[in-house]
């Protein structure tokens, strides 16, 4: 044991001469660099070898450039599990923490893959401050129009959207606002997957990427028995509140979808009844949303400092405040759609879709791509064979 933790001093100090083994706190070093330390101790140590893909992906590198912390970083659920078994986090010298410098990467991966990487800049500064008040701005706009028509309060004959806001205007706006996310977020994985080099893709990668990512299978710890949150017990409650979460919005987009081929493929437009399978969607989509956000909510506030980057919490908040502002409108919407409240609801829940897409390539939700395709990049290189050339292999 004393000549292992000899080799994994000397293999850190390699790395980061300058620095050596720092305590928790103390002024860091780039995270790359912090990272590139803690993967070479992991690389020598293999405890958690079985944990997730994260360390047998480390295992096929001897050294950890920019771009493959960066593909690591997306790599890691933040299960925490390989924090509570780690014989060298903290308060041991080593001070190695896998979670948090991965999240810090993570934080740090949004601003370097944004497109444009002005705004991504600008929103990691102030992500809690933006996504509300442009929520709020947009909203208030809104409301503005309404007020100004004479039209923000009052009952519409048969809870007709379109006769508060016309069905093109609608469209057309949210139409550009969701292909800008699209676009930004594909200029933004395109960057991801440049650095990492090209591959070929099979059919059997893309459909092992994506069972991993739709069943959040790395959520479930090494042993299958879920994460660790605040202590050591472990938890299956971040899985089902992220599903609830993201089938939630699933369900909400489908429910737009098939409004819009009720509207356009049959000619039948809104408003649908509440037995109608657009409206049936929309309501469990956002009961599911509203379950899943306030699920995380809980243990985001609950979670192990150590676990996280506290630098990140203004941004988590952020997500999870407009995601439960869009869900919980929408529900107030649907259920008072026929009451004097409507057009104003309306304005609010509008305001809320749109500060949604509008700050979706910059912010939390841009790890869900980013981490399809590090799954991806995954199931591309268990296919590949070793090339490291070391005796066991």
């Amino acid at each position: 044991m004393q000549q292992l933790e000899r080799l994994m001093r000397e293999a850190g100090e390699a790395v980061a001469p300058a620095a050596g083994m720092r305590p928790v706190g103390a002024p860091s070093e780039p995270v790359e660099a912090e990272a590139s330390r803690m993967l070479h101790i992991c690389n020598a140590c293999r405890y958690c070898e079985g944990f997730c893909a994260v360390f047998p992906a480390m295992t096929r590198r001897l050294e950890f450039p920019a771009a493959d912390v960066h593909y690591l970083a997306h790599l890691c659920h933040n299960c925490g599990a390989c924090l509570h078994a780690c014989q060298y986090a903290p308060p041991h010298e080593f001070a190695v923490n896998v979670p948090r410098t991965l999240a810090q990467l993570r934080g740090q991966s949004y601003r370097r893959h944004a497109w444009p990487r002005a705004l991504g800049a600008l929103y990691a500064r102030n992500a809690l401050a933006l996504s509300l008040a442009l929520a709020a701005a947009l909203a208030m706009f809104l409301l503005l129009a309404l007020a100004l028509r004479g039209s923000l309060w009052g009952a519409v004959a048969g809870g007709n959207f379109y006769r508060v806001f016309p069905h093109a205007l609608l469209a057309w706006l949210f139409s550009a606002a969701f292909a800008y996310a699209v676009v930004a977020l594909g200029v933004g994985v395109a960057r991801f997957w440049r650095e990492l080099g090209p591959d070929a893709i099979g059919a059997a990668c893309a459909a092992e990427a994506a069972g991993a990512a739709a069943t959040l299978r790395y959520l479930g710890g090494g042993h299958g028995e879920g994460c660790n949150n605040e202590d050591d017990r472990y938890s299956l409650a971040r899985r089902r509140f992220h599903h609830a979460t993201f089938y939630g919005f699933a369900l909400c987009f489908a429910a737009t979808v098939v409004a819009t081929f009720y509207d356009y493929g049959l000619g039948l437009p809104a408003p649908y009844a509440y037995t109608s399978l657009p409206t049936l969607l929309g309501i469990v989509g956002g009961v599911s949303m509203v379950l899943g956000t306030l699920g995380q909510l809980r243990l985001r506030l609950r979670r192990e400092p150590l676990q996280g980057d506290p630098a990140q919490a203004p941004m988590d908040l952020g997500f999870i405040g407009l995601l439960l502002l869009v869900a919980g409108s929408g529900l107030a919407l649907a259920a008072w759609r026929a009451g004097a409240a409507m057009p104003a609801l309306m304005a609010l829940h509008l305001g809320a879709v749109l500060a949604l897409f509008l700050t979706m390539p910059y912010g939390k939700f841009a790890h869900a791509p980013l981490r399809v395709a590090a799954l991806l990049r995954n199931a591309v290189e268990r296919r590949q064979p070793r090339r490291l050339g070391l005796a066991d292999e």
